[in-house]
C-alpha cells in the first residue's frame, strides 16, 4: 500500500465513524429530516398550533412538506409521536345485577387503534382512561337488570350493543374501536356457586341413574326376546325331528329291511340304556316257566 494513502484513509475512517453520525444527529435535532416507524404517526406543532401530520413509514423531510416554517419547529414548536398500532384491553369483574337480583361479575375485552392523532392528543387529556370508563359504564348499563339466562347466552348481541354505544365517543377522541366481546359472566356469590354446583351434581346423579336403569331394562328386554326366539327355534327343531327321522327310516326300509331292523334295535337299546330300567335277559332255548320258577 502506498504510504501516502495511509493518512487520508485514517482521516476518512474517523470521519465516517464519528463525524457523519454527529452530523446526522444534528440534522435530525434541527428538524431537517425525521424517521417515521411502522404503525406510528408524528404530529408537528408550531407556536401551539398543529401545522401537519406525517403517518407514512420512512424518512421524511419537514421542509418539503411544511415549507420554511419547519425550521422553526425545533425552537418554537415540538414533534409528538403517536402509536397507531392495534391495542387490546381487558376489563375484569365489572359488577352488574341480573333481573333476579343476582350479583354477577362481567369481563369484557376490546380492541382500539388511534385513527386521528391530533384529536387523540388535544381533544381529551386522558383518552385511554376515558375510553375504558365508557366501555365499563356502557357494559354495566347494557347488562344490568337483564334476565340471567339472556345475560349468559346472548353475549354476542350484547357485545355489539356495547360497541355501538361507545364507538361515537371513541371517534371524537381520535380512536377507532375494534372488536368488543363479553368474554366472561360469572357468579360472585360463592354460596350461590356452591348451591348451583350441588344441584348440578344431584341432577347428574339422577340422569346417570336413569340412564343406567334404562340400559338395564333394554338389556333385559333383549335377553327375553332372544330367549323367546331361541326356545321357538328349538321347539320347531324338536317338532321336525320325528318327521325327519321317520323319512330317513322309511328310505332305509325301502332299500334294505335288515338294516332298518338293526337300526330300530339299536335305537330301542339306546332308549333302554337312557331310561336306566332293569332288564331281565332270558336264553332263547329255555323254558320261560322253568326259568321263572328257578328265579
Amino acid at each position: 500500500m502506498d504510504p501516502s494513502l495511509i493518512i487520508p484513509s485514517i482521516i476518512a475512517f474517523i470521519v465516517g465513524l464519528v463525524v457523519i453520525p454527529i452530523l446526522l444527529k444534528l440534522c435530525k435535532a434541527f428538524g431537517l429530516y425525521t424517521i417515521v416507524r411502522e404503525r406510528e404517526a408524528q404530529v408537528f406543532t408550531l407556536f401551539g398550533k398543529v401545522i401537519g401530520t406525517i403517518d407514512e413509514a420512512g424518512i421524511h423531510y419537514p421542509l418539503s412538506r411544511f415549507g420554511p416554517k419547519a425550521i422553526l419547529i425545533p425552537f418554537f414548536g415540538k414533534k409528538q409521536s403517536v402509536s397507531t398500532a392495534l391495542f387490546q384491553h381487558y376489563l375484569r369483574s365489572l359488577m352488574v345485577n341480573s333481573e333476579e337480583g343476582t350479583p354477577m361479575g362481567v369481563g369484557i375485552w376490546y380492541e382500539m387503534r388511534v385513527m386521528n392523532p391530533v384529536d387523540y392528543l388535544y381533544v381529551n387529556a386522558n383518552p385511554e382512561g376515558s375510553l375504558e370508563a365508557n366501555v365499563a359504564s356502557s357494559t354495566i348499563s347494557t347488562l344490568s337488570n337483564l334476565e340471567m339466562e339472556k345475560m349468559l347466552e346472548d353475549r354476542h348481541a350484547l357485545s355489539r350493543s356495547v360497541r355501538k354505544t361507545v364507538s361515537p365517543l371513541s371517534e371524537k377522541w381520535g380512536y377507532c374501536l375494534g372488536s368488543v366481546y363479553i368474554r366472561k359472566v360469572a357468579f360472585t356469590d360463592q354460596q350461590m356457586v356452591h348451591n348451583i354446583t350441588e344441584k348440578v351434581v344431584k341432577r347428574l346423579v339422577q340422569v346417570t341413574s336413569a340412564m343406567k336403569q334404562d340400559g338395564e331394562n333394554r338389556v333385559g328386554l333383549i335377553q327375553s326376546q332372544t330367549a323367546f326366539k331361541v326356545s321357538t327355534k328349538m321347539a320347531e327343531a324338536a317338532s321336525k325331528r320325528p318327521e325327519v327321522v321317520g323319512q330317513v327310516l322309511n328310505a332305509i326300509g325301502k332299500d334294505d329291511a335288515e338294516i332298518l331292523d338293526a337300526v330300530l334295535e339299536v335305537m330301542e337299546t339306546d332308549k333302554l340304556l337312557e331310561s336306566n330300567a332293569k332288564v331281565d335277559v332270558l336264553p332263547g332255548n329255555a323254558s320261560y316257566l322253568l326259568q321263572l320258577g328257578d328265579a
